[in-house]
């Protein structure tokens, strides 16, 4: 049978080590106004979240739009993002816990993230998690970012542990498909999205306080088999409001 040691646990950032996704859209709200955009933010996010900001501003444009323009606006969305949220850093309750336990256990831990390494570090130094990972990825070490794979396959291939032994904890639908897309299986945090519109996660969490290594391992266990991403739930996340 197999031991914790065995597995990988890799991490999402913004809505699983934090809760943030109401912040992000009123940040993304703010800078619609500023560009006199009529898009509801929230909506798009719970679509749309775990892309990179400069992918989903491409979707609220009728024309395409410079990437040098897309970056200056994503920008200006980070500066904001930044300023709204620099009082409200705090981990979702039970995450230092459950990742001392995980690592005691053995687990191997990743973190793997569409953020740039300036936003990882707001957020993860801040709250001193850095420790934590024997492996980071994000925006800048992969050529495509969620909902493609890339992300969580560098996690997974600098971590030294096979695909089907690793386990993704995502809140949003584009990063669960990134799992599955990976070869991973997934287990939704659901500070963004009710459980009912994830696909198919091993558990969905509200927070880590109640979790523990032992209880996932026991679902890998019962669980061994790698959903296949659901092609028309991916391709509605990408309908234009």
């Amino acid at each position: 049978m197999l031991q914790a040691s065995d597995y990988a646990l890799i991490f999402d950032m913004d809505g699983v080590l934090i809760d943030n996704t109401r912040t992000q859209a009123r940040a993304f709200q703010l800078l619609f106004r500023e560009l006199g955009l009529e898009t509801k933010a929230l909506p798009l996010l719970h679509r749309l979240n775990g892309m990179p900001a400069t992918n989903i501003l491409k979707t609220i444009f009728q024309n395409p739009v410079p990437e040098k323009e897309l970056k200056q606006y994503a920008d200006r969305r980070e500066f904001l993002y930044r300023v709204l949220y620099w009082e409200k850093r705090r981990e979702v309750a039970g995450l230092t816990r459950f990742l001392e336990a995980a690592r005691a256990a053995g687990f191997r831990i990743g973190l793997g993230t569409g953020s740039a390494s300036e936003t990882i570090d707001y957020i993860v130094d801040h709250l001193d998690l850095r420790r934590h990972f024997d492996v980071i990825i994000g925006k800048d070490d992969v050529d495509r970012g969620k909902p493609y794979a890339d992300t969580y396959s560098v996690v997974s291939r600098r971590l030294g542990i096979p695909p089907e032994r690793c386990l993704v904890f995502e809140d949003a639908i584009l990063g669960e498909q990134a799992a599955y897309k990976a070869g991973m299986r997934c287990l939704a945090v659901s500070t963004t999205l009710p459980a009912r519109q994830f696909q198919a996660p091993l558990a969905v969490i509200k927070d880590f306080t109640d979790l523990t290594p032992e209880r996932v391992l026991a679902l890998l266990e019962e669980h061994p088999k790698v959903p296949k991403p659901s092609k028309e739930l991916a391709g509605r996340q990408y309908m234009r409001l």
